[in-house]
């Protein structure tokens, strides 16, 4: 049941400064929106190219006329922090940050004009949005505009837009063959994740550098039920070619912490999705670099709007068996229309949004052991540049989630379209992670 707070206390107009002060919407640098759809008496203002520890926060203004004993009822979608400024007996000004919750609860015991408030989101990387505003028993936010602030969110994230991330050090050409052998150093973000079993280690899934400190993957990968598996039972090896032996350039790394992403639905692999934070920084080489994160205009630098991506790893080959060594297969995105028509009792329940299907349907797929790893994008860093020795970043545009298996055999079926984790929607919940690491590290 969600937590509801009461404050008995008198709330004034003006939170974020320590002056009484009506509010309206605000000129550059802020920007301001509407949370519910509908309304003009609700409005919101957030502030672009803040710190990344307040770039989830934003200020709601209520402007309405509160008759004495007046009652508000705010919902949120995910838990948040909201924050008043309150005057005191002796007339001064007190900011006051509420605990956590999803449902807070505000009383006026004399009539005001007003009422406004700050929420910080409680989970990093996570906005919380309002989905309902009762006052005096009647809904204010019959439409929430769930969302409205995630393109500032994001713009406050890319203003130093990754520049040291999804570039070879290993010279190598461009041109693929699907299901085709690679060398080391190709995939130095692609890396290998083993689980402890007893007196086993056991290689799971696929991963992908994205920072000195963090590995993307699929959250099946690293949890059971729902539940992150322990630290201590997971390692990460980087810079790996063969799947079985030693490699020049690898590097072994234990997990410090497995961050499942909270709405991860182990049933449906909805917001299949995880971090691996890694006990020690990663220490960077011809066979060990980061993976650029995808972003919303980064298509438009493609030579075509058709996204071709890449996917690595060890999974089985058409021997039913685990890859020794790493390969590559080419494939394209493919829209959720033409996914759903080829098997809509299966692909209509699974496509919520979140996930996009990748593929040629004629035999080349990822399969079982590709779990987690990175269906990777080549942005020219000339726009539209096709040529096969373009100078560019490699981008994860999808995390490898689930395919269709084949009938009696719990062995993918290749003839059937991939279902990828689309990193775009989470973007921001994976850069939050990585920056508050960096501000811990400066802080140190």
């Amino acid at each position: 049941m969600a937590k509801i707070i009461v404050i008995t206390f008198l709330i004034v107009l003006c939170l974020l400064l320590e002056v009484q002060c009506d509010w309206s919407p605000l000129s550059s640098p802020y920007v301001s929106d509407y949370p519910c759809t509908g309304t003009n008496s609700i409005f919101s203002f957030f502030e672009p190219g803040v710190s990344s520890k307040a770039k989830t926060r934003y200020s709601v203004s209520i402007n309405l006329i509160f008759p004495a004993n007046s009652s508000i009822q705010i919902s949120f979608d995910s838990e948040a922090y909201i924050t008043l400024l309150v005057k005191t007996d002796d007339k001064r000004y007190s900011r006051v940050t509420m605990k956590p919750g999803v449902v807070f609860g505000f009383y006026y015991f004399a009539q005001e004009t007003g009422f406004n408030f700050v929420v910080t989101s409680f989970v990093p990387g996570i906005v919380p949005y309002i989905t309902s505003v009762i006052i005096n028993n009647e809904e204010y936010c019959q439409y929430p505009n769930v969302g409205f602030l995630n393109q500032y969110v994001v713009e406050t994230l890319l203003n130093d837009e990754e520049k040291n991330c999804g570039r070879r050090q290993v010279r190598s050409t461009q041109l693929m063959v699907n299901g085709a052998n690679t060398k080391p150093g190709d995939w130095p973000w692609h890396v290998a994740i083993y689980k402890q079993e007893r007196n086993i280690i056991k290689y799971i899934c696929g991963g992908t550098l994205v920072s000195k400190n963090f590995v993307l993957t699929a959250a099946h990968c690293v949890s059971v039920r729902g539940s992150a598996l322990l630290p201590d039972t997971i390692s990460v090896v980087l810079g790996k070619y063969n799947l079985f032996g030693g490699d020049f350039g690898s590097e072994e790394k234990e997990a410090h912490k497995i961050i499942i992403h909270q709405k991860f639905e182990h049933r449906t692999l909805n917001n299949d999705i995880a971090l691996i934070e890694l006990n020690t920084e990663v220490t960077f080489s011809d066979y060990i670099q980061p993976s650029c994160l995808w972003y919303k205009k980064a298509i438009e630098k493609l030579p075509s709007n058709q996204i071709m991506g890449t996917v690595v790893g060890w999974g089985f080959d058409n021997s039913g068996t685990l890859s020794r060594t790493l390969k590559q297969a080419k494939m394209p995105i493919v829209s959720d229309n033409v996914c759903i028509r080829s098997k809509p009792l299966f692909y209509a329940n699974i496509l919520n949004g979140n996930k996009f299907c990748a593929g040629f349907h004629n035999g080349t797929s990822a399969c079982n052991g590709d779990s987690g790893g990175a269906l990777v994008v080549f942005v020219p860093d000339t726009a539209e540049d096709n040529d096969i020795r373009a100078e560019g970043t490699w981008h994860v545009k999808g995390i490898v989630s689930m395919t269709l298996s084949q009938k009696d055999v719990p062995v993918c079926d290749p003839e059937q379209y991939v279902v990828f984790t689309n990193v775009e929607k989470y973007r921001v919940w994976i850069k939050s992670y990585i920056k508050e690491k960096e501000n811990e590290d400066i802080d140190q």
